[in-house]
């Protein structure tokens, strides 16, 4: 029987039986936690990103037997791609079956077939660098070189220059001397990560969606991906954008940082990037980073912004990104103080 659309804010039943397939991203997405759902969101087509943020941010409490179904259920799903990448298709059938409704699994096997990659590693084969980086960084490096010589050549450039010198070092001696390596080998490698990854998705607590998950995953996706999302559901809910732009944080509000805050950040941020993202930045803003700054340094800075010439859009939203990322940071070690975001009341004057 085909689920019914849920309505915003209604409850969510404790089984994953009713519930269609757009709440089941959001409950997944948020179990991801933000910075991996806002990965997610950036793959996925626009029109989609803009229904499951929806669902997202109507989503309230999740019980915890309906969160751990849906990841039980995606992680049957990734299993089932990574028996039919190994062309064991009617083991990867039998897993969708016994997970989902036989048509629905019929329909999903038919998608993986076509997807999939048939190469070790397959289920690595689509993550984003920054997140397999983090997945993977802490394996032994002859673990690492084994599955970067199955990645393709630019992510696997992207992986090992995340890596600390020495184990880059490590990692690049052992792929120098890797000789064909025994499949059973490569399968049991596999085996391992995979039970990894499933530690990593189980959470023992419930969660809750809402305008405040969305803002987060949004602070943590690239300037396009949100401006996107923003835009498409703005058209449809504006209030709900209010809501979202109410909660998130963008390098213009810098200016709502107290002094103390500022000069933390002004710490940790080059002149030459402070230039590039002060660039389009508002005259209140500036004003604000300047009187932090000692007469010289702004002076130079100033002078960095006039001369800069023309510069790419990207590279000025990259910089501020980092400033702001540096700023949230501090923010949750407690060494800023953001007016309106609940620091004020913890100061005594």
């Amino acid at each position: 029987m085909k689920q019914m659309p849920r309505k915003p804010h209604e409850k969510l039943p404790d089984s994953i039986e009713d519930v269609e397939g757009v709440t089941k991203a959001a409950v997944l997405l948020l179990a991801l936690g933000p910075e991996q759902a806002a990965s997610v969101l950036k793959s996925m087509a626009s029109e989609t990103v803009e229904e499951v943020t929806r669902e997202l941010a109507s989503l309230g409490r999740v019980p915890k037997r309906l969160q751990n179904q849906v990841i039980e259920e995606f992680y049957n799903v990734s299993i089932a791609s990574q028996y039919a990448t190994e062309g064991n298709l009617d083991y990867a059938k039998a897993v969708l079956q016994n997970s989902l409704d036989p048509k629905q699994a019929e329909r999903v096997l038919a998608q993986i077939q076509t997807q999939v990659q048939k190469t070790p590693f397959s289920f690595l084969q689509r993550a984003e660098s920054e997140n397999l980086l983090t997945f993977i960084q802490d394996e032994h490096p002859q673990t690492i070189a084994l599955i970067v010589c199955h990645l393709a050549h630019h992510k696997a450039a992207e992986i090992l220059g995340g890596l600390p010198l020495q184990k880059q070092i490590e990692v690049i001696k052992r792929i120098a001397n890797m000789e064909q390596t025994n499949p059973e080998v490569i399968r049991e490698v596999e085996k391992g990560l995979e039970s990894r990854l499933a530690n990593m998705l189980v959470q023992s607590m419930e969660k809750a969606g809402g305008v405040p998950t969305v803002s987060e995953i949004l602070n943590l996706a690239d300037r396009a991906t949100e401006k996107a999302i923003l835009e498409g559901l703005e058209s449809e809910d504006p209030d709900l954008v209010e809501q979202i732009r109410r909660l998130m944080f963008v390098f213009e509000d810098i200016k709502m940082v107290n002094d103390k805050g500022i000069q933390a950040v002004l710490k940790e941020v080059e002149n030459d990037e402070l230039a590039l993202a002060l660039k389009t930045a508002s005259q209140d803003l500036q004003d604000k980073i300047f009187k932090n700054m000692s007469e010289r340094a702004a002076q130079l800075v100033r002078e960095d912004i006039q001369f800069m010439g023309p510069v790419k859009v990207s590279d000025v939203e990259a910089a501020q990104q980092r400033i702001v990322d540096v700023v949230r940071r501090l923010e949750e070690a407690g060494e800023v103080v953001i007016q309106g975001r609940g620091g004020d009341a913890e100061l005594i004057v």
